[in-house]
């Protein structure tokens, strides 16, 4: 996930991203106990003890790693309400926190890259971890691919990353969103310029200890980056899973299912992203919720998202971004010990993801990719909270409703609130410079003038 740069002078979209933040296989893998709203519950469904020591870890020889199915994902880390006086936006205090409580309970993978968190994610997860044996835990980073940066600077990227993460070796190492609207190609970015030469050369010596690729894009790029396997060996490739995609996904990008069954046909282990499609799957209707909880009252409706992405085997780890204690607790229940799901609750989770393609959420992850806008529109805020209200029943359809004057109070205000006035979707003047740097492949003007018309039906209604 790209936000910033830290190597050009000049401000650029990342520049400001930094300021504001933001089964179909034979498995190869053995498994381990590894030791060192009313319709939400992200936090957690259980009070039950959080165990130690039951972690699932994969293995997939020849490499040694044994690797915690959960991953902690470092691009929501806690946030400070101001910069410290280096200018990092990160609560480092509670960042240590939760890396001691990961670790403690099994936790060893660990997911950055340059641009998450305003710039500063390398740096506060390499103080995190530096409290920690080196063999304790596995850490992976990103070079950019929305980045402009020719050879010299791609290389000053990557060695700033061994330095902000304090470390002498990167254990997985990135090619970033490949396949992504506003990305360059693989080729341009990676192959003509020299790039993949030089960093399987540092895999060869060491410094890199396993070389892949993150990707959102068309089947065809895919099936192209996927082809250079044989050439170069990718270690892994991580890619968004989760039931919702699994069939179904959204825009350009290619259904879960197609990528993992290519993936694993080569017999390359996989990172998972997107478990929990950037928390809508923990945030869902109603009824889609009661569905869930009926089926297992006592796990939380996330725990199924990471029991699907999971149970298949070709599966390395599963990244979370756990901003919050109870939701590390919470998956940390969850994968101690995966309990694969059967046949039955595969087909019911799958079965869920057709019934939640009836209602109109906008696939928003809040990568806030999309920003900043040149018109000063928070597009994420608006999106989150259309979603939130769709999800809670706060969308009034019809003033025979007896609910709509409840319903619609609470849309507007709940706007107001949400989004300042001069951020709102009334401002979008459709230029769509948006739209390239969307991994989901929303068409983001048509949708913010979609919800702009609701706001102004809505206010001009009278009760």
């Amino acid at each position: 996930m790209d936000q910033n740069n830290r190597y050009t002078d000049k401000m650029s979209r990342r520049d400001f991203l930094k300021i504001v933040g933001i089964s179909t296989a034979t498995a190869a893998a053995g498994l381990y106990g590894c030791t060192p709203g009313k319709n939400s519950d992200a936090a957690g469904g259980s009070a039950a003890e959080v165990p130690k020591g039951k972690m699932t870890c994969r293995n997939f020889p020849p490499s040694p790693d044994k690797v915690s199915i959960l991953g902690y994902g470092c691009m929501r880390w806690p946030t400070l309400p101001s910069p410290a006086g280096d200018g990092n936006v990160i609560d480092q205090e509670e960042v240590n926190r939760l890396v001691d409580y990961a670790i403690e309970h099994g936790v060893n993978y660990f997911d950055t890259a340059p641009v998450y968190v305003q710039g500063w994610s390398e740096t506060s997860t390499g103080i995190a971890l530096k409290r920690h044996p080196r063999e304790k835990y596995f850490v992976a980073t990103k070079m950019s691919n929305f980045s402009n940066a020719d050879f010299d600077a791609s290389v000053k990227m990557y060695h700033d990353s061994m330095k902000h993460l304090q470390v002498d070796y990167i254990d997985y190492y990135l090619l970033h969103s490949l396949g992504s609207q506003g990305a360059r190609s693989f080729r341009t970015r990676f192959l003509d310029n020299g790039l993949l030469d030089y960093l399987v050369k540092e895999r060869e010596a060491g410094r890199i200890r396993h070389l892949g690729w993150s990707f959102h894009g068309t089947r065809d790029e895919f099936d192209y980056i996927l082809s250079f396997h044989e050439k170069v060996h990718w270690d892994f490739i991580q890619i968004q899973l989760n039931y919702s995609d699994w069939k179904y996904a959204t825009g350009n990008n290619v259904n879960a299912d197609y990528l993992y069954a290519e993936i694993a046909r080569r017999n390359i282990p996989m990172v998972i992203m997107e478990p929990l499609l950037g928390g809508r799957l923990s945030k869902l209707p109603e009824h889609i919720f009661s569905r869930l909880k009926e089926r297992n009252p006592e796990g939380s409706v996330a725990s199924w998202a990471f029991r699907f992405a999971g149970t298949p085997p070709m599966v390395l780890t599963v990244l979370s971004g756990m901003t919050y204690m109870e939701h590390l607790q919470d998956n940390i229940r969850t994968y101690s010990p995966l309990v694969p799901l059967t046949d039955d609750e595969n087909k019911f989770l799958l079965d869920t993801a057709a019934l939640m393609r009836e209602y109109p959420t906008v696939p928003c992850n809040d990568c806030k990719y999309c920003m900043p806008c040149p018109y000063g529109i928070d597009i994420p805020g608006v999106l989150l909270h259309y979603n939130k209200c769709v999800n809670e029943g706060n969308i009034p359809q019809s003033r025979l409703d007896p609910d709509y004057a409840k319903a619609r109070r609470a849309f507007l205000v709940g706007y107001d609130r949400s989004v300042p006035k001069l951020r709102q979707a009334s401002h979008c003047v459709g230029c769509a410079q948006c739209n390239p740097h969307c991994p989901q492949s929303i068409d983001i003007p048509k949708e913010l003038h979609r919800i702009d018309e609701y706001v102004e039906k809505l206010k001009q209604e009278t009760l």
